[in-house]
């Protein structure tokens, strides 16, 4: 579930395509909607931005996850377009679509009524792997309404159900919710039960709401500011820089997705006992890794890097469908002879740090424009960890999302960042990272992953006094992906 893949990667066999997308009749209300008093929360700005900015440049910019799994037997389409209706009329960011206005404002525009959206299917025939590819690649962009839908290809004994929706209406852990309120929901009305009675669903209109007040209300003074103003003053005035060359930024190219197994059962269980031992948790021997590995390449021991982590608070933003995410600065100084100082470092930054990720940068670079502050240029590193054995996930969830052929696909276009995912399941700790699809970024995204997987087989073997890690002569791919 937690392991990306490029959508160049899903092949199979032909089936026929049916897709969901806006009624004509609920196209022309959204067409009609008026603007909303709701602000665009700080991420849909900022994405709506970057998607325009990425125009500009004549590239395509990474903006889907499409997450795909196998049900068998043939497809209730009827049942289904209920199930799916039901889904998006619950979550109130579909309601939504934005405007850039000629004075450079995201506004929003909002269905009158959730009753206004309905989706229908419609059959395309046959296809190939490389037609329905092509089909999700074609999901609008994030100035239109309709910049998600949903499918099915349908085989003679199963068919695969997908979803293709644009990062500006929810982050990863929608997976979670549609994996209940579409899957769960569909299989159980199906198979004669009656529907399942859901926890209510929050509002990320009332996210988006708070959020402003909360970052309106931020000052240059404002504790958290000063904090992000530090960090960014010690990385030039912004956000860090990945530490090797990723090509000419100007030049467009598509992006590319790299995955690699970091360790097995046995050595991530021994990894996590190393980073206990030195009072940090698997969480920060993630970040001494990195830490380290960026010392190989830049020779600077202080270590900065960001981190994603959700920005829900309650229940209910926990049963909605959003882009509630945040990013967490980690900093630490690395040493190669004390891998335990080093993760126990890293760990109490990042504790120390989590409230930030409630302050959007880009808020920082508007205060912090007098003192230096400024927007990130390409390149930014970003190292997540994701443990699938901890709530909301389980070892269980895990192996039925496996049994069903569960795959997590993006659309490997271009981005402004280096993305690193470890990934830990019970089986195995992976690392994917997505970058820039050139020779040069190629080149030195396999020279960090050699270095980083490295540092974590010192760890888990318990070999971490060594100056430097010695080199592998080949990556050890993901198996069975």
């Amino acid at each position: 579930m937690v392991a990306m893949k490029s959508i160049q990667d899903w092949t199979g066999t032909p089936g026929t395509l049916i897709s969901w997308h806006p009624s004509p009749a609920s196209a022309a209300k959204m067409a009609d909607a008026p603007i909303s008093s709701v602000p665009v929360s700080h991420q849909q700005e900022q994405h709506v931005r970057a998607y325009r900015e990425h125009v500009s440049q004549e590239s395509d910019m990474a903006r889907l996850l499409v997450p795909a799994w196998d049900l068998p037997g043939r497809c209730d389409t009827r049942a289904m377009t209920h199930v799916i209706n039901a889904y998006l009329r619950r979550h109130d960011t579909y309601h939504s679509r934005f405007e850039l206005t000629d004075a450079g404002e995201v506004v929003r525009r909002s269905l009158r009524s959730p009753r206004d959206l309905k989706f229908v299917p419609t059959e395309h025939g046959e296809v190939t792997a490389a037609q329905w590819r092509e089909h999700v690649l074609a999901t609008a962009n994030p100035l239109q309404w309709d910049c998600f839908g949903f499918g099915v290809i349908q085989r003679d004994d199963h068919f695969t159900f997908y979803i293709s929706v644009d990062h500006v209406h929810t982050d990863a852990m929608f997976m979670g919710l549609v994996l209940v309120e579409i899957h769960m929901m569909y299989t159980t009305l199906v198979g004669g039960g009656a529907p399942l009675q859901l926890p209510e669903a929050g509002s990320y209109n009332d996210y988006c709401v708070r959020q402003r007040q909360y970052t309106e209300a931020l000052t240059l003074d404002s504790p958290e500011v000063a904090a992000w103003v530090r960090i960014a003053k010690e990385n030039g005035g912004s956000k860090p820089r990945f530490p090797l060359p990723l090509g000419d930024p100007s030049v467009p190219c598509s992006g590319d997705v790299m995955s690699v197994r970091l360790l097995d059962r046995e050595q991530g269980e021994r990894f996590e006992a190393a980073c206990s031992t030195a009072g940090a948790r698997f969480i920060g021997g993630v970040f001494a890794c990195g830490a380290l590995t960026d010392l190989e390449f830049s020779g600077n021991p202080d270590y900065y890097i960001i981190t994603p982590t959700t920005t829900r608070r309650t229940p209910a933003e926990f049963m909605t469908t959003g882009w509630f995410t945040g990013v967490v600065p980690v900093t630490a100084v690395a040493d190669p002879a004390d891998f335990a100082g080093t993760a126990r470092r890293a760990q109490h930054s990042f504790d120390d740090g989590l409230h930030l990720a409630h302050v959007p940068f880009e808020r920082v670079v508007e205060l912090g424009g007098s003192v230096g502050v400024r927007e990130p240029d390409p390149g930014v590193p970003m190292l997540s960890y994701l443990d699938a054995g901890l709530p909301p996930l389980s070892p269980t969830v895990i192996a039925e999302w496996e049994a069903m052929n569960g795959k997590l696909y993006t659309d490997a276009r271009s981005a402004f960042q280096v993305g690193m995912y470890v990934n830990r399941v019970e089986r195995e700790t992976t690392l994917t990272v997505s970058f820039p699809d050139n020779p040069i970024a190629r080149e030195s995204i396999s020279r960090y992953v050699h270095v980083m997987q490295e540092w974590f087989l010192r760890v888990a073997e318990g070999d971490t006094a060594a100056a430097a890690p010695r080199q592998r002569s080949e990556l050890v791919p993901v198996v069975g992906r």
